[in-house]
């Protein structure tokens, strides 16, 4: 990766740009059979970007087809580990020769800081697919202990056409968490990327054949979740459904299924996840960084993000003053400005939504410590409210924006008690000096990931996903995601000898 450029490089890279806006369908840019599109404009400018398809029922009837058609052939799904791998990573030098280019294209569509696209996304979609292409030819199918007279074989085999349904928030990443591994296993994909930000998915898809991926093994319909994510949860030929998003949107995957082919479905959903502060953290300083880090990264359109501060009485003063002093450091503007750190929220629907949060809040009369205003009507400033009950709408709701409720507590007892307060469980973070009772608090949070003494998800090599309302079915990242795009097969081959009766000696 390039170091970040200048606005106006950014700015010219734009103008330059001349994305696709039509489905991505057996190798080839597709209309909707309707002809009808949806208009795409810049979050941060109201631009128009491109027309997208609007897709149908019948358009991922069409690319359900050709994925299935192509898995039957076998051309990918029964292609040698190597093959497979050498086109994955094929892809990821073309993302690479490709990464201003998709970078600011991710950062107009969605309104994310290029400095996150240049510095996180792009890296990371090249390091999640890399990491599973060179999986392949590293996982060992097994034998079972079953005696000298037979031998039982546990294989894996790719568990077909999978549907992957993906957010708005982290659009090419996700993209990558999804494909990586069920490309690798072997399947072929119908994808439906958020509505609102597609154009990177049909970029990445348009690269993916130039690297050698046989046309139908991952194609992209766009569209509006109620026709086209619907449509291809309710699918009889998909064999799998895989999405990130919302946990009432998540609900709806579990009756489609249920309403059809009883699919596997893996849901990656909501969070409002706590980060507790004991009296005994060290190096406030970077604890306050860290903090601001949760709160605010990406806008805190983030279901990892650390939006509740759970902090132990005696040292909150102290740690308060240097989170302020942080989010003061924090710039919110042009997202194509490397100088910003946060940018505009995804669209009007959701600026007027995290915006009602703060109206509330000043009725509901907490503390505001810093922002609870907007700018542009398409900026929220990172915002911190004080005194939070853990009852309250603040602590209860996921916000999806950059606002951070502080809840005071006395004991670490009750900080535990308060952090597991929630129909949520999928990260958390402990800040204290203590080895033993942060691991113990690590035990007792009902979360998928842990963090100690900093905020984070964990890397490629480490499962994610959530507890209670913030998972179903399964895992993002590590061998365990690969593992969810396979079937295990058993294969039981009868060694022994048998008389003509049919009765063994």
């Amino acid at each position: 990766m390039s170091d970040l450029l200048t606005l106006e490089a950014y700015q010219a890279i734009a103008a330059s740009l001349k994305p696709a806006g039509n489905s991505f369908i057996a190798g080839e840019f597709r209309p909707a059979s309707t002809g009808e599109t949806i208009t795409v404009t810049n979050p941060a400018t109201g631009a128009v970007i491109t027309e997208l398809a609007a897709c149908t029922k019948q358009d991922v009837d069409y690319a359900v087809k050709q994925a299935r058609d192509v898995f039957d052939s076998g051309s990918w799904s029964k292609a040698h580990p190597s093959e497979r791998k050498k086109v994955l990573l094929e892809l990821c030098k073309l993302i690479e020769l490709n990464a201003n280019e998709l970078a600011v294209l991710e950062s107009i569509d969605s309104g994310k800081p290029i400095c996150d696209c240049v510095e996180i996304d792009i890296p990371e979609i090249i390091n999640t697919i890399s990491w599973h292409a060179e999986l392949i030819d590293k996982i060992y199918d097994q034998t079972a202990p079953v005696g000298s007279n037979a031998v039982a074989m546990i294989v894996r085999e790719p568990i077909g056409v999978v549907g992957a349904v993906l957010p708005w928030n982290f659009p090419i990443l996700m993209l990558a968490w999804k494909i990586a591994p069920a490309l690798a296993a072997g399947c072929s994909m119908v994808v439906k990327p958020a509505v609102q930000t597609s154009l990177t998915a049909l970029r990445v898809a348009e690269l993916a054949i130039e690297a050698g991926l046989p046309a139908g093994v991952l194609n992209i319909v766009t569209g509006t979740g109620p026709v086209v994510g619907e449509a291809i949860g309710s699918h009889m030929d998909v064999d799998m459904l895989t999405f990130t998003g919302s946990t009432v949107t998540g609900r709806r995957f579990l009756h489609y299924s249920a309403d059809s082919n009883i699919k596997e479905v893996v849901l990656e959903l909501g969070g409002k996840n706590p980060c507790i502060v004991l009296d005994d953290a060290e190096g406030l300083d970077n604890v306050a960084e860290q903090v601001v880090a949760a709160a605010f990264w990406n806008m805190g359109e983030n279901c990892s993000a650390g939006s509740r501060l759970i902090v132990q009485q005696g040292i909150k003063d102290q740690l308060m003053s240097k989170i302020k002093a942080h989010a003061l450091e924090w710039k919110t503007g042009n997202p194509l400005d490397p100088a910003n750190q946060l940018g505009a929220l995804i669209d009007q629907n959701h600026f007027n939504k995290v915006c009602s949060y703060l109206d509330n809040a000043k009725n509901d009369g907490h503390d505001l410590v810093l922002g609870g205003d907007s700018v542009d009507g398409v900026y929220v400033m990172p915002t911190i409210y004080d005194n939070v009950k853990n009852s309250d709408r603040l602590a209860r709701e996921e916000i999806f924006g950059p606002v951070l409720s502080v809840i005071t507590v006395a004991t670490y007892e009750e900080a535990i008690a308060v952090a597991n307060d929630t129909d949520y469980g999928l990260a958390a973070s402990v800040f204290t000096a203590d080895a033993k009772r942060s691991l113990r608090a690590a035990r007792a949070i009902k979360a998928g990931t842990v963090t100690v003494n900093c905020f984070g998800e964990g890397d490629i090599t480490t499962p994610f996903g959530g507890y209670k309302q913030s998972g179903f079915g399964g895992r993002d990242n590590s061998i365990h995601a690969h593992d969810q795009f396979t079937q295990l097969k058993t294969i039981w081959l009868d060694l022994s000898d048998h008389a003509v009766d049919g009765n063994i000696d």
